[in-house]
């Protein structure tokens, strides 16, 4: 019933910046909580940042200061603000969301199909 398009990775030196979008389509009545996790080769995916209905955030202490989530609810699209890159942050990054339906308070996860990041000189 949603689909979430992922764009906006790619290769960047150590020290620069990227802005991760994921934009949903389809049936949406409402979103609620939007999130980025990423996942590195041979390491457990994690969450990286969050960002509830009400606009209020939380992010992983590794990227602190470094990343700022955001969203723009007329394009039902959330953003990842990625500075200050290290090579540690190299990983497939994705985008996920719960939504709810009309006619119901259940909420269903939904996943984007990754985009991958490097950051390497």
């Amino acid at each position: 019933q949603v689909r979430l398009a992922e764009s906006g990775g790619g290769l960047v030196q150590p020290g620069g910046s990227l802005t991760l979008s994921c934009a949903a389509s389809g049936s949406i009545f409402s979103i609620e909580t939007m999130r980025w996790y990423r996942q590195a080769p041979g390491k457990q995916r994690e969450l990286v940042a969050a960002i509830t209905s009400d606009y209020s955030t939380n992010s992983a202490d590794s990227v602190k200061g470094r990343f700022t989530i955001s969203r723009d609810n007329a394009k039902n699209t959330v953003y990842l603000h990625m500075n200050s890159l290290k090579p540690e942050d190299t990983a497939v990054y994705y985008c996920n969301l719960d939504h709810r339906p009309w006619g119901t308070t259940r909420t269903f996860a939904y996943w984007g199909q990754g985009t991958q990041v490097i950051v390497s000189s």
